[in-house]
């Protein structure tokens, strides 16, 4: 079965709610879309979500990228799926949202030319995890509010943006663990808004809140500061922009881990390939992973989702980016009950297009 045509185009997505992160605040999200078709009539498809603050790509930059650095592919084997991956990373390097979105495309079609669901193909470990979702940095009012939303519709796992002022982040958690005592579990994520002083307040004064973990609280460029913490606390921290690629994994681990959990995204390291490089690399330094993602189509939440249930150190996700989006441009993917991912039992990735 050969690859016959590669398609790219983008498409704007109207969120649900704006929400605002430390940097920004979203209205919409833009994607593009890959298809890659056989001469057999499969579908492979894959969606890229770049962001200049995190993949250092423009929408602009990785469209070109997957006009202008794919036919390489053109008239190549399925079959040849593991060199193909490798040789997309090698194209695609300089734009890993687009690589990331070709990368998906490949593995669903191969897993589909197998008739397996592409979990399968990589080796399941889970069958289904909690999936967090998430409230941007709102008022104490407005933050109750919305988690009595996600709340009634099954999800126990909330995770909180923070950042813009340390004061009024610790009122809201405060607030919102008065509100639902022991029926939720709370992360946070500062997005890179403290400083190590400001961390180390706020570990100390949330103590009796439970929280689960601390996403990415320092300045990518700060990380290091992190190991003047002590073990216990060192052990909450997640990465989120410090860890981009296997490369920034192992300086993370060297000379000793910095934290104690990656979050990997499919758009920061190129795809589902580059991904299960950390996963390994996580593994076998006893880092425990998440998987996250961006506002993103179905398309690539399931792919992160088929790759995170065939990682042994996956131990929580934070899928919901599809769950931000007006409308898309497939279905199917996976199963949502209750907060509660799973896969379709389809073959790739489970996704039909709409239309």
């Amino acid at each position: 079965m050969k690859i016959k045509n590669i398609r790219a185009y983008r498409h704007q997505f109207k969120l649900t709610r704006p929400y605002k992160i430390a940097y920004k605040t979203h209205t919409t999200a833009e994607n593009v879309i890959v298809e890659i078709t056989t001469d057999e009539g499969k579908i492979g498809l894959g969606a890229a979500s770049p962001s200049p603050e995190v993949t250092k790509e423009t929408i602009d930059a990785c469209l070109t990228s997957l006009v202008n650095s794919t036919s390489w592919c053109e008239g190549r084997n399925i079959d040849e799926f593991s060199l193909l991956k490798r040789e997309c990373y090698a194209h695609l390097t300089a734009t890993p949202a687009a690589c990331a979105a070709m990368d998906i495309a490949l593995h669903d079609l191969y897993a589909q030319t197998l008739n397996k669901p592409l979990v399968e193909v990589l080796g399941r470990v889970h069958h289904q995890l909690p999936t967090s979702i998430t409230i941007g940095i709102k008022n104490v009012e407005e933050t109750l509010q919305e988690a009595e939303e996600y709340i009634s519709r099954g999800f126990k796992v909330l995770k909180v943006k923070l950042g813009s002022n340390l004061e009024e982040d610790m009122v809201r958690l405060i607030k919102l663990r008065e509100h639902f005592t022991n029926t939720i579990t709370i992360r946070v994520d500062p997005n890179q808004g403290y400083t190590l002083q400001d961390l180390i307040v706020f570990l100390d004064k949330t103590k009796e809140l439970k929280i689960e973990f601390v996403e990415q609280p320092l300045k990518v460029s700060d990380t290091s500061q992190l190991y003047q913490l002590p073990k216990h606390y060192l052990n909450m921290i997640m990465l989120d922009e410090s860890v981009l690629n296997a490369k920034d994994a192992i300086k993370m681990l060297t000379p000793s881990p910095c934290c104690g959990i990656f979050n990997i995204k499919l758009m920061k390291c190129g795809g589902i390939h580059g991904a299960l490089q950390i996963a390994s690399l996580a593994e076998t330094s006893g880092i425990d992973l998440m998987w996250g993602c961006m506002d993103e189509s179905i398309i690539s939440i399931t792919a992160a989702l088929h790759a995170a249930f065939s990682s042994p150190a996956t131990k929580y996700i934070d899928l919901d980016g599809s769950l931000d989006l007006e409308n898309d441009v497939v279905t199917g993917g996976f199963h949502l009950v209750d907060g509660m991912m799973s896969t379709v039992d389809s073959p790739g990735l489970g996704v039909r297009k709409i239309g």
